[in-house]
């Protein structure tokens, strides 16, 4: 099987914006770490609708999204997340056609 692509879409509460950061910080550290990832990278979107924090992750496969998924830096993330959050992350799994690296 190919890779996989996945793309999140985070929107913060306006107060919770530094420590929405924090905590993503923790997320990406842990899972440049994970032997099925090939890319994590964190981006922030500053609009006139508010703050928005973009994911763009690459796995090797589905297994390895699975096993993120199951990690405890990740589970910590969702723990923490409903009191972070103003909406439910706009969440993509992607399957790649055309993409470097």
């Amino acid at each position: 099987m190919s890779p996989l692509s996945v793309h999140a879409i985070l929107t913060p509460h306006a107060d919770k914006v530094a420590q929405t950061e924090a905590e993503l910080r923790k997320v990406v550290q842990g899972s440049r770490q994970e032997p099925g990832n090939l890319r994590y990278d964190l981006s922030r979107e500053d609009s006139p609708a508010g703050i928005r924090f973009h994911i763009s992750e690459r796995y090797r496969d589905e297994a390895a999204v699975e096993a993120h998924r199951a990690t405890a830096h990740y589970q910590a993330y969702r723990a923490a997340a409903p009191d972070l959050l103003s909406r439910a992350p706009e969440v993509s799994v992607l399957e790649e056609i055309d993409v470097v690296g």
